[in-house]
């Protein structure tokens, strides 16, 4: 696989105004990218710890509804991030995807011209 061009934007693993997608473009291993690999990682242990809290529900047979609706709307919102920081990652690797302009996390790798 190839690396993600110079000339190409990084997903950032947070939204901007109105929950679009944001990107950084040219900063390598610059502060916005340092803040986002901590965000990533963040993001990426809070999903680890939800599914153990998952799963401790889920054997519970006194989980009611709402505490399973709760815990199930938690995975959801934790899911889209592990899924947008696969994507960025998978993008900065060279791995294409067939999203688009209207896909919530934005389009696929971002080409900008020289």
């Amino acid at each position: 696989m190839n690396e993600q061009p110079h000339n190409a934007a990084r997903l950032l693993p947070w939204a901007g105004t109105d929950g679009r997608p944001c990107y950084v473009v040219g900063d390598g291993g610059g502060k916005v990218s340092r803040e986002a690999d901590k965000v990533e990682a963040l993001q990426l242990g809070m999903a680890y710890e939800l599914l153990d809290h998952a799963d401790d529900m889920v054997a519970d047979d006194g989980s009611t509804a709402v505490q399973l609706r709760h815990v199930a709307a938690a995975l959801a919102h934790s899911l889209r991030d592990v899924h947008r920081v696969a994507r960025s990652r998978g993008l900065r690797l060279g791995i294409p995807d067939a999203f688009g302009p209207g896909h919530p996390s934005g389009p696929g790798l971002v080409r900008l011209r020289p």
